[in-house]
């Protein structure tokens, strides 16, 4: 089966002064083009009914349908009659886990690499790499395993901060967990900023928005990529 998927991958669904995807927006149409039913998960958020009425009413002042994955009666089903997909943030492990447990992860796998589109944003967006290891979220719950929906061969971790030169903060930043993470693994690290987002798309990867990226590769410095940037030479592209 030839694989064509189209991936939306949003650091953060709200940026500051803004509201709920407004910044998005523009790039949600143009992605979506003249699709007009999407498939929503609110797995990553405790209360679901609101956390679906919140992303309905946004898609609908929009012009698009929205159906949530948690009100249906067969989720298997509901993703395979939608035209879109649309995974929103909140805690990454609580939606790995929910998404394990209803055994949706290779349903919405086929369909993506079939060519519907996907949108991820936060924790739907890390889950669109192999593994959830790079997610900034505490494990409230265990999941099966950290193994993802795989739809782009390299690791996220949105919301991505710059070390404060200021801080006395003694901890780790994010860049020094990164690189513990490439200490054990092999996979590119994309560290995607607040007001960032990538199209990934077979054979190219290309950063939008704005505030651009780190990304990161066992051995190597990291590197900066900017808005505009076409980064699959650096991180891989899906196939």
């Amino acid at each position: 089966m030839k694989r064509s998927a189209r991936i939306l991958l949003v650091s953060n669904s709200t940026i500051h002064g803004r509201g709920y995807l407004d910044h998005v927006e523009p790039q949600i149409r143009e992605f979506l083009g003249g699709i007009r039913t999407v498939l929503f998960f609110p797995f990553a958020l405790h209360d679901r009914d609101g956390y679906a009425a919140k992303a309905a009413a946004r898609f609908a002042a929009m012009g698009y349908t929205m159906t949530s994955a948690h009100s249906v009666t067969d989720p298997r089903e509901a993703i395979a009659r939608t035209d879109a997909i649309f995974i929103g943030g909140g805690n990454t492990f609580r939606l790995l886990k929910t998404l394990q447990d209803l055994d949706l992860i290779e349903p919405i796998r086929q369909r993506v690499h079939v060519g519907m589109p996907y949108i991820g944003s936060s924790a739907g967006s890390n889950i669109a790499g192999p593994t959830i290891r790079t997610t900034n979220d505490m494990p409230i719950v265990q999941p099966q395993s950290f193994n993802a929906l795989d739809l782009v061969p390299f690791q996220l971790n949105p919301h991505f901060q710059d070390p404060d030169p200021n801080s006395t903060h003694m901890g780790e930043t994010r860049e020094e967990r990164i690189l513990q993470f490439h200490e054990e693994n092999e996979r590119p690290v994309l560290g995607l900023r607040e007001g960032a987002w990538i199209i990934a798309e077979p054979g190219s990867v290309t950063l939008k928005g704005a505030n651009g990226a780190r990304i990161f590769r066992r051995g190597q410095p990291p590197v900066e990529a900017k808005t505009g940037d076409e980064i699959s030479a650096l991180v891989g592209a899906p196939k």
